[in-house]
């Protein structure tokens, strides 16, 4: 694998002077707070180029050891096992300098509607809000319910969920497209098998300071809460209907008992929609020539099919089919499927780079 010798000097150089900058007893706090901060997002490629080099050092050491010297099969044996690790060393560090997503270590909003399907495709949407709420326990995760439409058989018409913890949406960010399922329905008299479809949103979750919103650019209608809820819910004119006037978006929130809480509630959904609008501009205009292999995150996009009779799950941007189905869909077996999504799109990162 090719490294680019030159840059990885130049971070190093980077990285040393920082180190030196840092130690001035004299420096202002809040310069130094900025140098760490810096330091900080070097350290990996610094750390990643000293063990590739190391590696190498010690092959070259090896190698010079002479065929007549009685440490030469001893050392050939141990050249042999320095050298199956240098590639996955000069994997890492390729790795390490690939643009980083500043979103990975958000939280992520989880949005979940039923497709086509009716009431059967809001089971599934009720399926799969399930399946991220266990994977997510797995991880230590927290998912706090923002707001949801609950269907006439079960399921959900509409779920939105705030999922916090260590790295969500770097896990989660590739769920994003349309997921179908085959299987016989519970309503299906003719045990004949039907195909309903969801779609899912995983968006970063984002803080006043990622995105400005201009409070003469929104339009916020208050009327009365409507379905289940409860009495004091349905008498009072708690419900928030947000309007974002330049983009057209629109949020509503009605969950909650308080005013201010719908409105809170519904100014983070709305605020993270407006994120995800920004970072999808920015995507576009950096890879218009370019599609990533696991897919554009377009929520029009089919990514996922879910075979119950054959007890099957298909990612159809990596052609992966794992006959794991009960596992994955108990949220259990979900990690196999991401790592080989985040894979594929390191591979994708890496041959661009070359």
């Amino acid at each position: 694998m090719l490294i680019p010798t030159d840059r990885i000097a130049q971070i190093e150089r980077r990285h040393a002077d920082l180190a030196a900058q840092m130690g001035n007893p004299d420096l202002p706090a809040d310069r130094f707070v900025q140098l760490s901060k810096d330091y900080a997002e070097l350290t990996p490629v610094v750390d990643a180029a000293a063990a590739l080099r190391a590696l190498r050092d010690e092959a070259d050491a090896l190698r010079a050891i002479p065929a007549g010297d009685e440490m030469h099969d001893m050392a050939q044996e141990e050249l042999g096992q320095i050298e199956a690790r240098i590639p996955q060393a000069e994997r890492a560090l390729a790795l390490k300098l690939l643009p980083t997503d500043k979103a990975d270590a958000k939280p992520a909003m989880l949005e979940i509607r039923a497709g086509t399907g009716g009431d059967e495709a809001a089971l599934f949407a009720g399926d799969l809000y399930r399946m991220y709420d266990r994977y997510a326990a797995t991880r230590g995760w927290r998912v706090e319910l923002v707001s949801a439409s609950p269907g006439e058989m079960g399921g959900f018409k509409e779920i939105i969920a705030s999922v916090t913890g260590d790295s969500v949406f770097a896990r989660l960010k590739f769920e994003s497209g349309v997921h179908r399922v085959q299987r016989v329905p519970a309503t299906e008299t003719q045990g004949r098998i039907h195909t309903s479809a969801a779609t899912v949103a995983v968006l970063p979750e984002a803080e006043e300071v990622d995105i400005q919103i201009d409070d003469k650019d929104l339009r916020i209608d208050i009327f009365r809460s409507s379905g289940p809820g409860g009495q004091s819910v349905n008498t009072t004119d708690s419900a928030v209907r947000i309007v974002h006037i330049p983009t057209g978006l629109m949020v509503q929130q009605q969950d909650e008992k308080s005013q201010h809480k719908n409105k809170a509630k519904a100014m983070k959904v709305l605020r993270s929609r407006l994120y995800d609008l920004e970072r999808s501009k920015v995507d576009q205009a950096r890879s218009a020539d370019r599609k990533a292999m696991v897919g554009s995150g377009d929520r029009s996009e089919r990514i996922r099919t879910y075979n119950f009779p054959q007890g099957r799950v298909t990612d159809h941007r990596i052609n992966l089919t794992l006959h794991r189905l009960p596992e994955i869909i108990e949220g259990g077996g979900l990690d196999e499927l991401l790592t080989a999504l985040i894979a594929e799109d390191e591979a994708a990162r890496l041959a661009a780079l070359a």
